[in-house]
């Protein structure tokens, strides 16, 4: 049996960023905290702490003093740099340089609806760490979607600028926009920007490639990442043999019966090193 790891999977320049930052600041002084899990993979996350990492929320950031945090790739809303500030923090500031370059259009975007008595409208996953960033650049006042039979939230009458959560399928936005735009009448303010980061947009068609050429397809993503469970789909959907693993203990044998050429994969939160070690089992 012939197993190949997808040259394109693993981590964006985004994960890399901050991994690389906390690594740094552990290997100076062994001790930092970490604003959330620093990537959406247990496993990883797991080793990093091994390493010194403390990863706490944002309840235990109000209780530090002049201690060291890290900002993961996410982002964080202006709420905890001032509650930083207070406490005498200081940031590691890993957010990613789209994220931060989205934040600053939303936050452009609020403004100007404020000025005009519109709405800011987020597509995306409530609760997640980017998208609560993002309601932050809002004063908590943007409204988050995340499906169609959502859209009800939205007051059609006024001015709507609609943006998007970095890792979200342009598919699903595409749709969403039509669906908005079949509601509102001719001539309507209505704006929406295409902020889907392009490494996301790409995979999918990088994907596609790889899950045709392989016999099963083994997926690597942590359960609470986003971008690995949009992927996943995306490569069933092409690959009807493939399955979502967050590591080699949950490969099963049945899988791999009279099949040729096994590719591994994985999320943007998903390190080498772990779909390394599945090929290693596999072998």
């Amino acid at each position: 049996m012939n197993v190949v790891i997808d040259d394109n999977a693993g981590y964006c320049f985004g994960v890399v960023k901050a991994i690389g930052a906390a690594e740094d600041e552990l290997r100076r002084s062994g001790r930092l905290y970490c604003l959330g899990d620093i990537v959406h993979n247990s496993a990883e996350v797991e080793r990093l702490k091994s390493l010194g990492l403390d990863v706490i929320d944002h309840e235990k950031l109000g209780q530090l003093n002049g201690d060291k945090v890290l900002i993961r790739a996410h982002g964080e809303p202006p709420s905890t740099y001032a509650l930083a500030a207070q406490r005498g923090i200081e940031l590691i500031d890993a957010t990613c340089p789209i994220v931060l370059a989205l934040q600053e259009r939303v936050r452009q975007g609020y403004e100007e609806m404020r000025r005009k008595g519109g709405q800011v409208v987020i597509f995306g996953k409530p609760g997640h760490a980017e998208v609560i960033g993002l309601e932050g650049q809002c004063r908590g006042q943007a409204i988050v979607v995340s499906h169609a039979d959502e859209l009800d939230n939205i007051d059609m009458r006024c001015p709507i600028r609609l943006f998007s959560q970095t890792t979200k399928s342009r598919e699903e936005l595409r749709r969403l926009i039509e669906n908005i735009q079949s509601r509102l009448p001719d001539g309507h303010d209505f704006v929406a920007y295409d902020t889907i980061c392009r490494r996301v947009a790409g995979r999918a068609q990088e994907l596609e490639r790889f899950a045709r050429s392989v016999d099963v397809l083994l997926f690597v993503a942590g359960n609470n990442s986003s971008n690995g469970r949009y992927l996943f789909e995306y490569c069933r959907s092409v690959q009807p043999h493939t399955h979502l693993i967050a590591d080699a203990s949950q490969l099963c044998a049945q899988w791999f019966e009279g099949v040729g050429t096994v590719g591994i994969s994985g999320a943007t939160s998903t390190p080498r090193w772990l779909m390394e070690d599945v090929k290693k089992h596999l072998l």
